[in-house]
């Protein structure tokens, strides 16, 4: 049960703010009796420009039901609502998520009926009632950003794309390519599931507080995954394997996957791949064929 604290700002005031600033968010925390946390790793965005941004990079429209994992003191749940058809926010906090639907009743109350708050924590969510999720669009705490992406993607296949700020870093690791030597166990997942892209750069000083790094936004768009005998699991776990000792040959590397160095040779050269070469030289689709290639073998 949710429980609903109300919003500092009154119903009568004349023209009250639809998108909240920096003066807002810190009258409201304080009003709330909020201090941003590290555990769950809240900045929130005080600059109303920035979260503009978003919703436009994102795409999202009228046909859309996005989720917004960490929707805070709702500056992006605003930018949202009058441009979708309707916003689940996932909410670990409980005072945020009580919080909230007061503040969208005071501050865009023609659109308060497009909210629905849900009070969990994003890696505990297995389903969400309603219509099925199309996107996904949030300000991503940093700790938590690759699990969640990669769990929603998986859980909510009818998630069409997803627009999210994270740490600059995570962003450049979600959307790095073979060869890159930040490419690595996200780089390829994502890629599973979609197709990545750096969407832009996000200064420090459009938080509350100021974060020690920098953000970036990482566009995913989904697309079919490689066409392989093996399951998503199955290629997951070999991709798990051959970043585990990232410096090794795959042959090396592979061993206590495939069962030995050999059965792992055996099942690069059965995929077309040179047993010397290492996890950062391939896409998914190689790491897909390897996998079906363990699969087979197997299954003989």
């Amino acid at each position: 049960m949710l429980q609903t604290v109300a919003c500092p700002y009154s119903a009568s005031v004349t023209d009250p703010p639809t998108m909240l600033g920096a003066a807002h968010i810190r009258e409201l925390a304080a009003r709330l009796g909020i201090r941003p946390t590290k555990q769950w790793g809240q900045n929130f965005v005080v600059d109303a420009n920035t979260v503009r941004r978003i919703v436009r990079v994102a795409g999202v429209g009228p046909q859309d039901i996005v989720v917004e994992v960490g929707p805070g003191l709702g500056s992006l749940t605003l930018a949202l609502l009058p441009e979708v058809a309707g916003v689940i926010a996932v909410e670990v906090d409980p005072v945020l998520a009580g919080a909230l639907p007061a503040t969208v009743d005071t501050l865009a109350s023609r659109y308060a009926d497009r909210l629905r708050v849900v009070h969990a924590d994003a890696l505990a969510v297995n389903e969400l009632a309603g219509p099925a999720p199309t996107a996904l669009v949030a300000n991503l705490p940093y700790n938590i950003s690759v699990p969640v992406v990669l769990r929603f993607l998986e859980l909510f296949p009818s998630i069409e794309r997803i627009l999210v700020m994270v740490q600059l870093e995570v962003a450049e690791r979600l959307a790095a390519k073979p060869g890159s030597k930040i490419y690595g166990v996200p780089s390829v997942k994502a890629a599973w599931f979609c197709e990545v892209s750096l969407a832009g750069n996000v200064p420090r000083s459009v938080f509350w507080p100021v974060p020690n790094v920098d953000s970036g936004l990482v566009s995913l768009v989904r697309r079919d995954p490689p066409v392989t005998t093996a399951t998503r699991a199955e290629v997951f776990a070999c991709i798990d394997a051959a970043f585990a000792q990232r410096r090794k040959t795959l042959r090396a590397a592979l061993a206590g996957w495939a069962g030995s160095p050999a059965a792992a040779e055996d099942c690069l050269r059965a995929a077309g791949i040179d047993p010397r070469t290492r996890g950062e030289q391939l896409d998914v689709e190689a790491f897909a064929r390897i996998a079906a290639a363990r699969h087979t073998a197997g299954s003989d």
